[in-house]
């Protein structure tokens, strides 16, 4: 039996995706900078895309630009906001994903900024007392703060964090990876400078994304070469991968109320059994409050010597989970999110994050190995 758990990391393709792109493989092969009835087709393609994401975001379709992924979109932010706003001083958190903590930290390494960490409360939340310090201490600082986190599911409050940037004039960053398409956003109301989306965290395809920026922010592109994307990004467009991420994005928002409810139901099946049935289990950050990113548990089994081989031995039976974020795969550092909230590194943790899928059965399933694999770690 083969139990994937690791829907944070990234998510299956739905049917009615796959089937757009094929239609579209099949179908369109114009370049869409090219004037002759081959490449207007698939510009017309593109840009109804464009105008479906920016209609459930309530946006300007000029504001969105598709990029090739989350990470793409983080440093086209940053940068831009860093070489053509002028800004000298940045403020982040230490739990951001790699793609904006690494991004940030190499600028001020390079003397370009000054960057500050918002402090954290126990729990993985923003310290807001702490950021509008920072903010009133900094004026005209470019923040970016992430809507929902990767690993411990932690949510930004999002409108008194917005609220503070207007109130001191700071550029406001949102990497909204792990919640959009999950969660309604309409942007004109969150008023937010910059968020950033990558399609394969909703069923969608891998390799593509956007950045939404807002209409009175001036950026220039990141990466140059072309006219595409309204001169805002150079390259051939990944005409399949944007078609493939408007359908993901449809067919989310059509059937969001329903995924919702699904997913928590698992997921609070999850805890509770977690709870009833091992002792000593206690879950990191927010992920075990309703008040959390609802496709994600970061577990904290209790303390063993053969941590490390908790995750492989779920492999062995087949069940996909994470020990942090997979965009850190390969890395024996652990999980700089897991640290930054002084969770006990020498007590298994483990990322369970679930899907419109993910069955009841599969949980039971899961449960049970974990009871058969747990007891055999100590004895080791």
């Amino acid at each position: 039996m083969r139990i994937y758990l690791d829907n944070a990391a990234t998510t299956p393709l739905d049917a009615e995706v796959i089937e757009e792109m094929c239609s579209v493989m099949k179908n369109n092969f114009g370049n869409p900078s090219s004037i002759h009835g081959f490449g207007r087709e698939t510009k017309v393609l593109i840009e109804n895309a464009r105008k479906k994401v920016a209609g459930f975001l309530n946006v300007s379709p000029g504001e969105i630009i598709f990029t090739s992924g989350g990470t793409e979109a983080n440093n086209t932010a940053i940068y831009g906001s860093i070489h053509d706003l002028g800004i000298t001083h940045a403020i982040t958190s230490p739990i951001e994903h790699h793609a904006v903590l690494h991004t940030l930290e190499n600028l001020a390494h390079k003397g370009k900024i000054k960057l500050s960490l918002v402090k954290l409360h126990k729990n993985g939340d923003v310290d807001l007392a702490h950021l509008e310090e920072l903010l009133k201490s900094n004026p005209r600082s470019f923040v970016s703060l992430m809507h929902a986190n990767n690993e411990i599911g932690n949510l930004l409050p999002f409108k008194e964090v917005s609220n503070l940037c207007r109130e001191n004039n700071a550029i406001f960053h949102s990497d909204t990876v792990q919640s959009m398409a999950h969660y309604p956003m309409n942007l004109q109301e969150m008023n937010v400078d910059y968020v950033t989306c990558a399609a394969h965290k909703f069923h969608g395809p891998k390799g593509v994304g956007f950045l939404y920026i807002n209409s009175n922010v001036k950026i220039k592109p990141f990466i140059h070469g072309g006219a595409q994307e309204r001169n805002m990004r150079g390259g051939t467009e990944n005409l399949y991968g944007i078609v493939g991420l408007a359908k993901a994005m449809e067919v989310a928002y059509t059937q969001m109320n329903e995924h919702q409810t699904h997913i928590r139901g698992i997921k609070n099946y999850m805890i509770t059994r977690l709870k009833d049935e091992i002792a000593g289990v206690e879950f990191n950050g927010d992920s075990a409050s309703e008040n959390s990113l609802y496709t994600v548990l970061n577990v904290c089994f209790p303390a063993t010597e053969n941590a490390e081989m908790f995750l492989f031995n779920l492999d062995i039976y087949g069940i996909a989970a994470s020990g942090g974020s997979a965009c850190s795969s390969g890395s024996n550092q652990g999980s700089h999110v897991l640290r930054a909230v002084n969770c006990d590194m020498s007590r298994p943790c483990v990322r369970f994050s679930f899907s419109k899928y993910t069955t009841k059965n599969e949980i039971d399933y899961c449960i049970e190995k974990v009871k058969t694999i747990y007891p055999a770690l100590i004895q080791l």
